[in-house]
């Protein structure tokens, strides 16, 4: 189900190009301070997927703020029944800004570890980069073990667009699994119509892969990254192992 609160799709172009995109899962504690502080800075789509705690009555008081003119931009919710997990979720979102016309589209998490200040530092990026990845280069309190998670995926993934086998270190990347990401239209229209294979944050993964393997140039940003609760476990840490071998199978 899709909602558009504050005039939606009437407004002029010029308001309409900057989407950011949130998926969202039972995240009451933080939920209204990431909404509210992106909407400073651009229109909000938040895929609401499946909550079962405030999530929901918490959006739809933003949108009766956002209604009243509290808020200087639109926000746009999207509901789902059961949670699908984040790449239908972002997915979602990427697929409404599409239909809606907008020209760039940064998505972000929900659990205040990407701040939601630095939304200016990716919308000014050079235009010329399809995907604009927000590298936490300045982590804090992240635990080792994800450090290591992010590392080694890293090197996998550049070795998977790396165009030869005996090429590893690819396009250089530091860090291929950040979601803090701006994607241009031509990235997004690639994403929306995708059919997806990653099942959790293998999502960036998959989401890097099709838009590098389709020609658009992709750059990194320093960010500021702090650790908060993460749906991260043993599932998801084979999920992306997987993913990342599906990578390196279809190189080239």
């Amino acid at each position: 189900m899709l909602r558009v609160f504050g005039g939606g799709l009437y407004r002029p172009m010029q308001n309409q190009k900057r989407l950011v995109v949130i998926p969202a899962h039972n995240e009451e504690e933080t939920i209204y301070e990431v909404v509210t502080r992106a909407l400073q800075y651009a229109d909000v789509s938040v895929t609401d997927d499946g909550s079962r705690d405030q999530t929901p009555q918490i959006l739809e008081e933003i949108a009766k703020e956002v209604k009243a003119g509290k808020h200087a931009n639109q926000l746009n919710i999207i509901t789902h029944e059961k949670a699908t997990h984040i790449p239908r979720g972002l997915q979602d979102g990427i697929r409404y800004g599409v239909e809606a016309g907008y020209e760039w589209f940064v998505t972000m998490d929900t659990g205040l570890s990407h701040d939601p200040d630095a939304l200016p530092q990716f919308f000014d990026t050079d235009p010329k980069f399809g995907v604009v990845i927000g590298s936490r280069n300045k982590p804090e309190n992240v635990p080792l073990y994800r450090r290591v998670v992010s590392w080694s995926a890293a090197r996998v993934v550049n070795y998977a667009l790396a165009k030869s086998y005996f090429n590893f270190f690819g396009p250089g990347l530091n860090d291929c699994t950040s979601g803090f990401r701006r994607y241009s239209r031509a990235a997004a229209e690639l994403i929306a119509s995708h059919e997806l294979k990653s099942k959790a944050f293998d999502f960036h993964m998959e989401a890097l892969a099709l838009c590098y393997r389709a020609g658009l140039e992709v750059t990194e940003i320093p960010i500021h990254y702090i650790f908060s609760n993460s749906s991260f476990n043993s599932n998801v840490l084979k999920q992306g192992m997987r993913f990342g071998l599906h990578l390196i199978t279809t190189k080239g």
